[in-house]
């Protein structure tokens, strides 16, 4: 999905993120807020922190003072031009809660497009499309698999292109593989190199990749093949592509999507994403982190690429000289520009 082709970026916009702002279940609405290059957030609905700014819920000097709401209606006061509503939360489930109905219906009575991340798809619901018409906005379910010509196996096409390609991978999942890459993609930018990246979260489609696709939604047969493609597509048109991981290749119920994001990106070098205070994996009780030494293995072992830096949740030089491996801070000032360093050094 390209949503640069349906938004004049950046879009004025409404993100709503009832009751998790600011938690992890938010963060998509964190990350739209914080990095979004396609959606200028003018307002967030959080009715339990209403009365702040963003920049106070995310504990951010960098993040724009947008005012946090009770309501949509409150956000349209503010926000009298948004184009789009974000629904920045995937509530347990993926369905949509009652209570955001009437909310959701409110902005698009105002002619806010709405950008869902929900499992449930609400272009597939005739009551929703009949609204989307009758107020002649669009539904975008960023979670909608591609079908048909769009999906086809791996078959290696990604060796040609010209461009550099970096792939995030990480110890575990939730650890800032879609951060890091973000934050690598726009410190080469910013360095001056002609960089694109690649989401593969329904996040990174809303920040604004250049392309992307939730890939927990392609059939598995086909998951590299797809992530191929879109690599193909970005190396097109720049010289220094990063991609977005997923979960770990040690991962026991998520390695089958990362090593097929490996493959089909086959990427000249990797930044490892580690938090390193993590034993246990995230919401799997039963499973250990295999750590930062068993990760590199694996990658060695399954790819041709090189391991050019670790992208740490701790401090940088601790981490560096723990594994004999570049190492930084993301949330650092300079973390971005010397993981970017490392990987220029190893390409």
């Amino acid at each position: 999905m390209n949503l640069h082709d349906a938004f004049d970026a950046p879009a004025p916009a409404v993100v709503l993120a009832e009751g998790k702002f600011g938690t992890p279940e938010g963060k998509t609405a964190n990350g739209v807020v914080m990095h979004s290059e396609l959606f200028d957030s003018q307002a967030v609905v959080d009715s339990t922190a209403a009365g702040q700014s963003a920049s106070d819920v995310l504990n951010r000097d960098d993040v724009p003072d947008v005012p946090v709401v009770a309501s949509v209606e409150d956000a349209l006061e503010a926000a009298p031009n948004a184009e789009a509503l974000v629904i920045g939360v995937a509530p347990a489930g993926g369905k949509l809660p009652e209570e955001w109905v009437e909310d959701i219906k409110e902005a698009m009575r105002a002619g806010c497009d709405v950008v869902s991340g929900l499992h449930t798809f609400l272009s597939a619901d005739c009551q929703w499309a009949d609204i989307a018409d009758e107020f002649g906005v669009q539904l975008f379910d960023v979670r909608k698999p591609p079908e048909g010509d769009d999906v086809r196996v791996g078959d290696g096409r990604v060796d040609d292109v010209d461009a550099d390609v970096i792939l995030t991978l990480g110890t575990d999942c939730a650890v800032g593989k879609r951060t890091t890459a973000f934050e690598l993609y726009r410190a080469a930018r910013d360095a001056g190199l002609d960089a694109g990246w690649v989401a593969t979260g329904q996040t990174g489609l809303m920040v604004g990749a250049h392309r992307g696709v939730v890939i927990d939604r392609v059939p598995a047969d086909f998951t590299a093949g797809v992530v191929e493609d879109l690599v193909c597509d970005v190396a097109a048109d720049h010289d220094f592509v990063v991609v977005e991981g997923q979960a770990a290749l040690t991962h026991r119920a998520y390695s089958g999507v990362t090593l097929s994001l490996l493959h089909g990106a086959n990427p000249d070098a990797v930044v490892l994403v580690d938090d390193p205070n993590r034993t246990g994996r995230a919401d799997f009780e039963r499973f250990s982190v295999a750590g930062v030494e068993a990760e590199i293995e694996a990658i060695g072992a399954l790819s041709d690429a090189t391991v050019a830096a670790l992208s740490t949740w701790g401090d940088g030089e601790t981490e560096a000289e723990k594994h004999g491996l570049p190492a930084a801070n993301v949330y650092d000032e300079d973390g971005p520009s010397e993981l970017l360093e490392a990987v220029r050094e190893s390409l």
